[in-house]
């Protein structure tokens, strides 16, 4: 089937915190973020300086994903984790780093359906004919700077992650999302069979409930960048499938088999 495929997948994990962590602008913005809803800061953390940008993160990591001779059509920018530089627009920021001047656009306030959602966008955009490669970025950082209202789990690591996608006449990806307040996990079972056994017997599967917990968001992208080039080498389809239980929506990215 063609369309837009996964073409490589590049993950990166960044030590240490940016400079942009002890902006006192940071605490400005928050303050006036959480005051309405009566939560409490985190001034532990404003204090020490933690976490990183989501710029930087993503700056290093498009200089080793992309070849300059590799122009983008489109780039999405997939986080849950709010940025230590809440006063820039990562994406459009983020496009100067790409060949070819790309239009840039974020996708968030989804959970782990986020880069789902970026990976269905960019497909769709292909079909128009304007796109033919385009790069989804997802990206988490370790700090939250202010005490959540719910239990939340915090990524253990700045983390980032690239799914380089490009058009393919017989390696088309396929995204399905589905949503709605009885969804659980025996439908999201059934789902996931279905799409299996549309791909056929020798499918390789990544559930992202069965990974280890500290990267609640790029955990299923970073194994699809450790497995991805070893099951193509086994001419193998792929499924990536991820149930965010908090907005009630199952996600699956289906690649197929690539002779």
């Amino acid at each position: 089937m063609a369309g837009l495929g996964v073409a490589r997948v590049l993950s990166l994990d960044l030590d240490g915190r940016s400079e942009t962590s002890l902006d006192p602008d940071l605490r400005v913005f928050l303050s006036d973020l959480v005051r309405p809803h009566g939560l409490a800061l985190r001034e532990d953390l404003l204090g020490q300086g933690v976490g990183h940008a989501f710029g930087e993160m993503g700056e290093v990591l498009l200089r080793a994903a992309l070849a300059p001779d590799e122009p983008v059509d489109l780039l999405v920018v997939a986080f849950d984790m709010p940025d230590v530089q809440p006063g820039r627009a990562n994406a459009v920021y983020l496009s100067r780093f790409c060949p070819g001047a790309p239009l840039a656009f974020a996708v968030c306030d989804q959970g782990t359906s986020a880069a789902f959602t970026a990976l269905r966008i960019a497909a769709d955009c292909a079909r128009t004919g304007d796109v033919r490669r385009a790069v989804v970025l997802v990206m988490e950082q370790t700090a939250l700077h202010y005490v959540p209202d719910r239990p939340v789990t915090l990524p253990r690591r700045n983390r980032a992650v690239a799914l380089v996608c490009e058009w393919s006449e017989d390696g088309g990806m396929t995204v399905r999302q589905s949503s709605g307040s009885d969804l659980g996990p025996d439908q999201g079972a059934e789902l996931v069979r279905i799409g299996r056994k549309a791909l056929g017997p020798d499918t390789a599967v990544i559930l992202g409930a069965d990974l280890p917990p500290g990267q609640p968001l790029t955990g299923v992208w970073t194994e699809l960048a450790d497995r991805l080039p070893g099951w193509r080498a086994e001419h193998r389809p792929v499924l990536v499938a991820d149930l965010d239980r908090r907005h009630g929506r199952l996600s699956t990215l289906a690649l197929p088999a690539l002779p």
